[in-house]
């Protein structure tokens, strides 16, 4: 089997026609039909049937498309790693990290790729979970972080790889909470509050979490940016959450006070790759540092939430 025909093959039935096809690869229709027609007479079996103008996959065509998609999808893989050893200058590690991972975490989780005995250029970009993804499907980064898997509505070719979960600490500025002395989580449902932003993950959890526990805060503020939001609440704006594994950091400036831990609420941190057995170097050491310690990352017998005193 010709493995150039296969791929004209491919790509048409990927692109939903030999017109699209031939405008990605820059080559006439006629030419790709012919291909196509050579793979149907070396395989003597039909790939496609014509209805009108339109070409429609037979049963042969879905099987031979499957095939074909798990092996053109390691020719990428192949490329991937490939690449990640030039010569002569560093190795390129992009990363994407949605803007819903608070930075601190996202520098974490992404430190061991970081080895001086090796060293690699890391390139990073932040932005919307859909748009990382889609820049990892046409190989444009090796590894997307995210603070959810990859949504059932994005068509992408990729595969979720859990790094670990966090459940979630509740902060705010003395100056809120003066003259206050309702227990947490009580104490919510009196302050004004601050959200994380609706593509986050930890929003849809947190507000499912409120409704458990009927409490109705007063929203005054939605961020993307957990360090935005953090700015406004240590200036006394509201009430806000973050996860527990960058609780300490959060506390460190000495004008926030602990209210109270939400542990039931876990937020789960994936590392998202074409690779479906992760062979890169820099998201393997991710990936191996993030499960042999991120329970670490947590708050472990800190400070006492100040409801609790």
């Amino acid at each position: 089997m010709n493995l150039k025909h296969l791929f004209y093959f491919w790509k048409t039935a990927r692109s939903g026609g030999v017109v699209k096809a031939g405008e990605a690869l820059h080559i006439t229709p006629q030419t790709i039909s012919g291909q196509i027609r050579l793979l149907e007479e070396s395989l003597d079996t039909q790939l496609f049937s014509r209805e009108g103008r339109a070409l429609e996959l037979t049963p042969a065509g879905r099987l031979a498309m499957e095939y074909a998609d798990e092996m053109f999808s390691l020719g990428a893989e192949l490329e991937q790693a490939l690449r990640h050893y030039p010569k002569g200058r560093p190795a390129e590690f992009r990363v994407g990290v949605s803007d819903a991972v608070p930075k601190s975490l996202a520098y974490r989780l992404l430190h061991p790729a970081v080895d001086p005995a090796d060293p690699v250029r890391i390139i990073c970009r932040e932005w919307r979970l859909d748009r990382l993804l889609a820049e990892l499907a046409i190989h444009r980064l090796d590894l997307v972080i995210a603070d959810s898997p990859i949504p059932p509505s994005v068509d992408v070719r990729a595969y979720n790889h859990r790094l670990g979960d966090s459940g979630l600490s509740f902060f705010a500025a003395r100056s809120l909470l003066s003259g206050r002395d309702q227990p947490f989580p009580a104490c919510i449902a009196e302050l004004p509050a601050l959200l994380p932003g609706e593509d986050s993950a930890i929003r849809r959890k947190l507000i499912d979490w409120l409704d458990r526990k009927r409490l109705r805060p007063r929203i005054v503020g939605e961020f993307d940016d957990t360090a935005l939001m953090t700015a406004f609440g240590r200036a006394g704006v509201g009430v806000f959450a973050v996860p527990s594994a960058i609780e300490q950091e959060t506390l460190a400036s000495g004008d926030l006070v602990l209210l109270g831990r939400a542990e039931e609420v876990r937020v789960e941190y994936f590392a998202i790759s074409v690779e479906r057995r992760l062979t890169h170097p820099c998201v393997l050491a991710i990936s191996e540092a993030a499960r042999a310690g991120f329970e670490s990352l947590e708050n472990n017998g800190g400070p006492t939430p100040a409801a609790e005193e």
